[in-house]
């Protein structure tokens, strides 16, 4: 059964992980001007702030599925909402400068507790994807440090890729944002009928 959960929500985790969002332009950003060496302490600071926010949030889920369990099966909705506002707003951005910022493992971390964009994500593969099949909070962990993962993969794949990548995005950034808005309408539509 966690198997097939994980595949259910992959393909909207993968496209929400790699697509640019706070933590891959700042991983990109970090990365690119100052190396691995100086970039390390950011990406850490966002895989700490990451795995922090996703269990935060499912202890969210699990006190809400216990208190108020029909908010459970709304919240599946309100998340397919959001997937189509991320769809749209995937297909209409345009690549952005990114501006000269001091980095580190504390500004990393401080900016997943503001970072919408992974609060929404974790609520939505909790309520839409993992609690459906499995409300055991111990569950609900378990996926928290996979989708954990998940998202910082997109991260360190984002800061690798530094220059090369976010060049490679300028040049083909319309082509590569309908086909990843195409994957997220797929994800909120499956998540809505399903």
């Amino acid at each position: 059964m966690l198997f097939q959960i994980i595949v259910s929500y992959l393909p909207y985790t993968l496209v929400t992980a790699f697509t640019p969002g706070p933590n891959n332009i700042v991983a990109l950003y970090a990365v690119s001007q100052n190396g691995w060496r100086k970039g390390k302490n950011v990406l850490l600071g966002i895989a700490a702030g990451f795995l922090c926010v996703m269990v935060v949030c499912a202890v969210f889920c699990y006190e809400l599925a216990r208190y108020v369990p029909s908010m459970a099966g709304v919240l599946k909705y309100v998340g397919a909402a959001y997937i189509v506002y991320l769809a749209i707003y995937v297909a209409l951005s345009k690549p952005g400068d990114t501006e000269d910022k001091q980095i580190s493992f504390m500004k990393g971390f401080l900016l997943e507790f503001a970072n919408v964009k992974i609060i929404l994500y974790s609520i939505t593969v909790y309520t839409g994807y993992v609690m459906p099949y499995d409300k055991n909070l111990s569950v609900l962990l378990i996926h928290a440090f996979m989708i954990t993962v998940i998202g910082v993969a997109g991260t360190i794949t984002w800061a690798a890729a530094g220059g090369a990548f976010q060049k490679f995005l300028t040049k083909y950034y319309r082509t590569f944002n309908i086909v990843m808005a195409l994957v997220l309408l797929w994800c909120a539509i499956s998540l809505a009928f399903d």
